[in-house]
């Protein structure tokens, strides 16, 4: 769908200055979404790359294969030594 903009400059100068503000902050929100998008985009493509990542991702579905789960404490007690050891 094409946006005439002179049409839109036309139709957003002729609105009450309330309803221009919140066009304002639609615009906004609108820039906000984009740039979150395009920054979760950015930060998959360099989590994909993390191979160790992956290995542990792999690791993590296997495990859930095989019926090894663990609790939200054991996780994070394994990720307090993990940590503690490097």
């Amino acid at each position: 769908m094409s946006v005439n903009r002179e049409e839109l400059k036309r139709m957003i100068d002729q609105i009450p200055e309330q309803d221009a503000l919140e066009v304002y902050d639609f615009i906004e929100y609108l820039n906000m979404k984009r740039e979150k998008e395009k920054l979760n985009g950015m930060i998959v493509e360099y989590l994909a790359k993390d191979e160790e990542l992956i290995r542990q991702v792999q690791k993590s579905l296997e495990d859930r294969r095989n019926g090894l789960f663990y609790s939200k404490e054991q996780g994070l007690e394994f990720l307090r030594k993990s940590f503690e050891e490097s």
